[in-house]
């Protein structure tokens, strides 16, 4: 999952706390046991918003600052509160979730259209855009990517790819691209909450992370028969699954 901003900044951080952990080794602002005792999201908060292990002032690519990234919507303080609980999110709350999803959808004019399937397979291998520190991505000199085989694979053929989401190969095969099919394909990109709350699938289109013709270039590579996405010979099980869900 580029990546959606939260995603994307996450990474930012990551290298700002890299940064703390060699200065604190130097001289830790406070005894190591009081690390310990903490939980990981503890000590991330520690280390962000008290130790000044990341400049929260740092200037954005959408006109904000890290600080502002950093502030949750309604989706993701619920989210975030079901995971620190270490509870199950049950089903009214997950229909809370779903529904403001819905809300958030915004459809094309011109109605949902699959895009350049060779546009969208360099969208799909970029994690180009929103990272923020010592080499600020510049959106003038390429457009945000989408990030999509860090979670994903996708063309069969691709052995680097990430498992965090499911196997999308051949997902145009098993699925078809009829009109129902389109529409739930763009609902996933746009804001996947909607059918799988608190996901950690990045929200595309709700957060401008994509343009509207990056989403259908990158419909495109998922559902157009000619993509190599399309070209496995065979369903392996976890596609097979994939299909019937």
């Amino acid at each position: 999952m580029t990546i959606d901003r939260q995603t994307a900044f996450g990474a930012a951080l990551a290298a700002g706390l890299l940064v703390l952990t060699s200065a604190a080794s130097a001289g830790p602002p406070a005894p190591q046991a009081a690390y310990t005792a903490m939980s990981p999201e503890e000590l991330a908060d520690y280390l962000i918003f008290e130790a000044g292990g990341f400049d929260l002032n740092a200037p954005t690519q959408d006109g904000g600052t890290a600080r502002d990234r950093m502030v949750q919507d309604r989706i993701q303080k619920v989210c975030s509160a079901i995971g620190r609980s270490g509870k199950a999110l049950d089903r009214a709350t997950a229909a809370k979730i779903s529904a403001l999803a819905e809300e958030s959808m915004v459809f094309p004019e011109g109605g949902i259209v699959l895009g350049d399937w060779k546009r969208g397979e360099k969208i799909a291998r970029s994690g180009f855009g929103y990272r923020i520190g010592r080499d600020t991505d510049d959106h003038t000199r390429e457009p945000p990517g989408g990030n999509c085989y860090a979670c994903h694979q996708l063309d069969p053929k691709e052995i680097a790819h990430g498992t965090v989401g499911p196997s999308l190969a051949n997902y145009g095969t098993l699925r078809g691209t009829n009109d129902a099919m389109l529409k739930h394909t763009y609902q996933i990109l746009y804001n996947a909450h909607l059918f799988f709350p608190c996901t950690t699938m990045p929200r595309f289109g709700e957060h401008g992370t994509l343009t509207a013709e990056q989403i259908a270039d990158v419909m495109a590579y998922l559902l157009d028969p000619a993509s190599p996405v399309n070209q496995a010979a065979l369903p392996t099980a976890e596609t097979a699954q994939a299909a019937r869900d």
